[in-house]
């Protein structure tokens, strides 16, 4: 088997060379019409990411993902471990979202949103470009940098790796817990000190090593976009009708005949790409849609005086001539659905009580007879308080024929959970087919919340 026949022709993968060693990408910056608007997103999207732990909604930080005590508080609102049932329909509503703004305007979210792409290409990249003196520009380096700028720039990668995996960590401890720790000495919180350590470290890995190879390897979206796509998503394309035959740059300017397709080879849009990728072999997994090849195409096209939008978003039925549709049934199911779980969220999340309560029947036989004659059915309530105070809880019992006892007042402490056991008595004679509807009623006193619970009492 001959050498030929093992070497490819090309890179096996965008970062990774013939012989397998990592491809090291230096994408060429261009300054063009989506670039501006996605740098403008990208720091409004930064300022939002660092900011949201300091704001307060109703005295609560906007966002708290407190995972040791299961609480999670999105914009002023707490999420306890009983409200499984709306972080479940909210989980669903964020994915079909996702979907349907995937059929509709492919991978927006990888090159505008993505926090992969929003600090790798407009806080990272900067930095990289500055002290390997390509500031402006991008592209390999044209001399050899001198260790000392190397040094330097992985020191301001420590600093700012740093800071974010503490705005990072500020989401899930909070920011006074947070301050409190960085003011103390790392032996007084060992654990969060090390855990803030392992961060810095993932986000150096991240953003000064592993970059791109994220999107490409790790992150599981572009594997997806061959079942959320269609042949009518929008989707970073190059137009082959317009573009092919390709043409040669001959000077600084190209030449193109009358036979030649509008693209001149000049291979721009693969210099600027951040993966590494040829658009012009259509669409591919590891495209993230960051639009800089459309921004550099665009540059080429007006130095040679030809129409922009050679490379440019579109669908796969229109940059092949077709009709794009925009009502289509994805886009239709994925409206409805979501439609669906945000009424049931809302109706869910109207429905919600200042406390939370459970019946769980007593264990073994479902009644006993007391030696008076009277029925007994032991039974348990498992009550959540969700406020921040302290709460008062009186229970009564609906008929009045029925009897509840109760060891002692129900007071709760602000969040806590506590399983009151009661006993329901019941005269013999008031069952029908050795049955009693019953109904409990529990009433905040804090609040002045009220929840009723249907039950049955059983009988002889």
């Amino acid at each position: 088997m001959s050498d030929e026949f093992l070497t490819p022709d090309e890179h096996v993968l965008s970062t990774l060379e013939s012989d397998g060693s990592r491809r090291w990408l230096f994408p060429r910056l261009s300054r063009g019409h989506y670039w501006y608007i996605r740098r403008i997103v990208g720091f409004l999207l930064i300022a939002i990411f660092v900011g949201l732990p300091h704001i307060y909604i109703n005295g609560k930080p906007s966002i708290l993902l407190d995972i040791t005590q299961r609480e999670f508080t999105i914009f002023g609102y707490t999420f306890l471990p009983t409200d499984t049932l709306l972080l479940a329909l909210l989980m669903i509503s964020v994915f079909l979202t996702i979907f349907l703004l995937t059929a509709l305007f492919g991978r927006v979210w990888c090159g505008w949103a993505c926090p992969q792409t929003v600090y790798l290409e407009f806080v990272y990249r900067p930095i990289e470009r500055f002290f390997l003196g390509t500031s402006g520009r991008g592209g390999v380096p044209s001399s050899k940098v001198p260790g000392y700028r190397r040094v330097a720039m992985y020191a301001v990668y420590l600093l700012l790796s740093m800071g974010l995996a503490h705005t990072f960590l500020a989401y899930f401890v909070g920011v006074e817990r947070l301050s409190h720790w960085v003011t103390q000495s790392p032996f007084e919180h060992p654990g969060p000190f090390l855990v803030m350590g392992l961060t810095t470290g993932l986000m150096m890995f991240d953003f000064v090593f592993f970059r791109e190879q994220l999107c490409l390897i790790a992150c599981p979206y572009g594997r997806f976009q061959s079942v959320l796509l269609d042949r009518n998503s929008l989707i970073v394309a190059y137009d082959t009708i317009r573009g092919e035959p390709r043409g040669k740059r001959k000077h600084e300017l190209p030449i193109v005949s009358n036979q030649q397709g509008d693209c001149i080879d000049c291979g721009l849009c693969v210099r600027t790409c951040p993966t590494g990728i040829d658009i012009r072999d259509g669409l591919q997994m590891e495209c993230v849609h960051c639009t800089q090849c459309i921004d550099a195409c665009d540059e080429i096209m007006t130095k040679i005086d030809k129409p922009t939008g050679l490379i440019r978003y579109s669908s796969q039925d229109a940059i092949e001539g077709g009709k794009q549709k925009f009502l289509r049934p994805r886009v239709i199911v994925y409206p409805t659905l979501l439609a669906i779980v945000i009424t049931l969220m809302v109706v869910t999340f109207a429905n919600k009580k200042s406390f939370d309560v459970t019946l769980i029947r007593g264990v073994g036989i479902p009644f006993s007879i007391a030696q008076d004659g009277h029925v007994e059915n032991a039974l348990q309530l498992k009550l959540v308080n969700r406020l921040e105070t302290a709460d008062e809880l009186n229970i009564t019992i609906q008929p009045d024929t029925l009897q509840l006892e109760i060891a002692e007042q129900v007071t709760l402490d602000p969040k806590a959970t506590q399983t009151v056991p009661i006993v329901v008595i019941a005269n013999r004679p008031d069952f029908q087919g050795g049955k009693i509807r019953a109904t409990i009623e529990i009433e905040s006193t804090q609040s002045s919340d009220v929840r009723r619970i249907e039950c049955q009492i059983f009988g002889p």
